[in-house]
């Protein structure tokens, strides 16, 4: 939208920002997986609207490997207004201010959202569900503030982003997310924001359903890592395996796969 300020977007403090989020999260994860049985993110330089549900604190850590294979993007997210507040620093991040309770605000989100959207090579990333949920909850009640924005789009995609954590077998959790077909924007779609907004939480239900399940199952195979994290305990747990594994003549390895002391 015409003369509406796009937020503050800092390239090299993202840059160094989004490299300590990576380690912060290699720190405390065994690993970011991706679903091999969904789609990939478009790389054709539309503008994308991610849409996600919210069950973590973690969310838009461990999509930070997704944030950065859109290369030559530049992404935003809104972020709640006190948030903001305490830790300014976002605000130069490509953060901006949401106030739930404020029609105002709302209206703001829209311009910003048309502004950011309106141009190729930008992504918006929103949690959409506003406040933490359980990846079990139904109906997952996606705000329709989301809608109204998929609405006014002119161009580009939409994304449903699903996002789950389980312990499997090491120490740290894995996390877990699964990209749905993306939908195209038809610039001559009447679809109205309610209509987008039921539209996207029937998408990201079913999303988040074949990710339950493959979560489920355990298996690794039905994911490729996006990022590795920790792997075993460490200390004098590991030294221990190690020692074992050395007096049976086997190569030590530091994960608890099968067979694995």
């Amino acid at each position: 939208m015409s003369g509406t300020k796009l937020p503050k977007r800092i390239h090299w403090l993202f840059q160094g920002f989004s490299r300590y989020v990576m380690r912060y999260v290699r720190k405390r994860f065994h690993a970011v997986r991706l679903s091999a049985s969904g789609a990939k993110l478009p790389t054709d330089g539309e503008p994308i609207l991610v849409v996600a549900n919210h069950p973590s604190w973690w969310d838009p850590m461990v999509g930070m490997p997704l944030v950065l294979s859109l290369k030559d993007y530049h992404s935003y997210a809104p972020i709640h207004i006190q948030m903001l507040k305490n830790y300014p620093i976002f605000g130069k991040l490509g953060f901006f201010p949401l106030d739930p309770t404020s029609l105002r605000s709302a209206a703001e989100f829209l311009q910003i959202g048309d502004a950011i959207l309106a141009e190729p090579k930008r992504a918006i990333w929103i949690t959409a569900q506003g406040d933490f949920a359980d990846v079990r909850t139904r109906p997952l009640n996606l705000k329709s503030g989301v809608g109204h924005l998929a609405a006014r789009m002119k161009r580009g995609w939409v994304v449903c982003l699903a996002i789950e954590y389980s312990f499997w077998t090491e120490s740290t959790p894995e996390a877990l997310l699964r990209i749905a077909e993306p939908v195209a924007i038809d610039p001559e779609s009447k679809r109205t924001g309610r209509e987008w907004t039921a539209k996207l939480e029937a998408i990201l239900t079913e999303n988040l359903d074949i990710l339950n399940l493959e979560t489920q199952s355990r298996d690794p195979a039905k994911f490729t890592i996006l990022h590795g994290g920790q792997v075993g305990v460490g200390g004098g747990y590991d030294l221990f395996r190690r020692l074992a594994c050395w007096l049976r003549f086997r190569r030590f390895r530091p994960d608890h796969r099968q067979g694995t002391p």
